[in-house]
């Protein structure tokens, strides 16, 4: 007979149900004035209604400057933040409104996989045992007899020697302690990792074995990516879909094609024209978007278009009325790849990037 206090099973999707569906997620920190008695005098808008959704085997990246709230949302995601309003749905179930067991049993499913390989592994312990500790939360996925061949086996699918598991995280190089905390990513099988500025911190070639390794494991493991960049050059090569962010909010997203090569947002044009072109000629003839100004503080974020203060095609209009993330009016009809989401009431397309060429298919380049 089945034991009563076992952990509940995660919920599972339909085959046409997001794995994972974000609506008007919200994270203000407040700020307060006072010692005795403190008094809420204004907060800090991080995340400021992002809403997307993310399909079962798709990896969705996420791109914008620093501080646009990129990293809040990877933590509200998995639970490391809780969100001041929204919902966070896996597989149809409100995950902000689960609590113990049954959150317990949700955050197996989605793992994390951090910025820094330096500061993410605790120096005192093991490979071994930073890699199995999420079988003492979650012991049902691995018996104490199997832990250690279980680790030998992720080690050697990240491509570490398994004979490396009584080594400290200081006897690895950093692109092999990144290895690792994917490693301890996988320990439990999840179906979604977060992924935060997963290479940000790494050599240029260091980064794209680690690439590489992420796009294997994902069709390996059956996995679903949130990947969480700055660069958007890697993002390119990684995603299905992206979304840009800027000042806590999502300003224009789409398949990688529609994003790279025929951008409409003005934000997303001027974070292209910043992005190294490999071909002399094509850089010489490359059109550079210079935007003026500084990123306004999320503390006083401005009225409308939030923007606006940097953008060369702001009105009167952009002032007082908040534009909708949707496919705009002049594209509506068409179906061509300028058809995808954008917030702007001036939305343009212009190529900024010289396109790529055609690729017969997008999961075996990235193999």
């Amino acid at each position: 007979m089945a034991s009563t206090s076992a952990t509940p099973a995660a919920p599972v999707a339909s085959p046409t149900e997001p794995i994972l569906e974000v609506t008007g997620l919200v994270k203000h920190y407040p700020l307060t004035r006072g010692v005795v008695f403190r008094k809420q005098v204004g907060a800090v808008k991080a995340v400021d209604g992002v809403d997307f959704t993310l399909s079962r085997g798709e990896t969705l990246g996420i791109v914008g400057e620093s501080g646009c709230g990129k990293s809040t949302v990877a933590k509200m995601l998995v639970n490391l933040e809780k969100p001041t309003a929204g919902r966070i749905r896996y597989k149809g179930e409100d995950v902000t409104k689960l609590s113990g067991r049954a959150l317990r049993a949700v955050r197996r499913n989605i793992q994390m996989v951090f910025q820094d390989p330096y500061t993410s592994l605790n120096p005192r312990m093991t490979v071994g045992d930073i890699i199995g500790e999420p079988y003492e939360i979650h012991p049902e996925v691995a018996p104490k007899g199997d832990r250690r061949k279980k680790v030998q086996d992720l080690l050697d699918v990240v491509g570490l020697n398994p004979e490396y598991i009584n080594r400290y995280p200081h006897q690895f190089s950093g692109g092999q302690r990144q290895r690792i905390g994917i490693a301890r990513g996988l320990a439990l099988r999840p179906e979604v990792i977060v992924a935060d500025e997963p290479v940000s911190a790494l050599d240029v070639s260091v980064q794209a074995q680690v690439i590489n390794l992420m796009a294997n494991l994902q069709s390996e493991f059956d996995l679903s990516y949130i990947f969480i960049a700055h660069d958007l050059s890697i993002v390119r090569h990684i995603s299905d879909r992206v979304a840009v962010m800027y000042l806590g909010r999502i300003v224009e997203t789409g398949r990688d094609a529609e994003i790279y090569e025929h951008p409409t947002h003005p934000y997303t044009q001027a974070l292209l024209s910043a992005v190294p072109v490999p071909d002399p000629e094509a850089r010489e003839h490359r059109e550079r978007i210079i935007l003026s100004g500084d990123v306004p503080s999320p503390t006083n974020i401005p009225s409308g278009c939030r923007f606006r203060t940097r953008c060369w095609k702001a009105q009167d209009r952009c002032a007082l009325e908040v534009p909708a993330l949707a496919v705009p009016a002049e594209f509506r009809h068409t179906g061509g790849p300028a058809a995808h989401d954008s917030a702007c009431h001036f939305a343009e397309e212009k190529q900024v990037v010289p396109p790529e060429e055609p690729r017969e298919d997008h999961g075996n380049e990235r193999a």
